[in-house]
C-alpha cells in the first residue's frame, strides 16, 4: 500500500470523495489555532494556483478560503465587504488600471 502524505487543509467532502474512488484516507480535527495556520497556507496556495492559472474556478477557491478565515477570526463576511467599501470610499478600488512609477519630492 502506498501512502502519499499531505498535512493540508482540505475542503469538508475531500475525505468522502476520496473514499467514494476507493482508497482510504486519514483525517484529524485540529485546534483553531492549527487550522488557521493551516488556511492561511492554503490561502498561499490557491492564490499561487490562480496565478499560474487564472480562472473563475481558482478564484472562487480563494474566496472559500478567505470566508472560512474571516469565520474562525470571529467576523461575519458582511464586516468584510463593509471594510472593502470604506477602503474603496478612502482609497478608491482598482478600476483604472493605474501604475504608480514613482514619487518625486522637490529638491532642498
Amino acid at each position: 500500500m502506498t501512502t502519499i502524505t499531505y498535512n493540508k487543509a482540505v475542503r469538508d467532502r475531500i475525505p468522502e470523495i476520496i473514499r467514494a474512488s476507493g482508497k482510504e484516507c486519514t483525517v484529524e480535527q485540529v485546534s483553531p489555532e492549527k487550522w488557521l495556520e493551516l488556511l492561511n497556507q492554503k490561502l498561499g496556495e490557491e492564490v499561487a494556483e490562480y496565478q499560474a492559472e487564472p480562472s473563475l474556478e481558482e478564484l472562487a477557491d480563494i474566496l472559500e478560503v478567505m470566508r472560512s478565515i474571516v469565520s474562525l477570526l470571529g467576523f461575519e463576511w458582511e464586516q468584510l465587504e463593509a471594510m472593502r467599501e470604506k477602503k474603496v470610499r478612502e482609497r478608491g478600488a482598482f478600476d483604472t488600471c493605474q501604475v504608480l512609477i514613482g514619487v518625486h519630492s522637490p529638491c532642498e
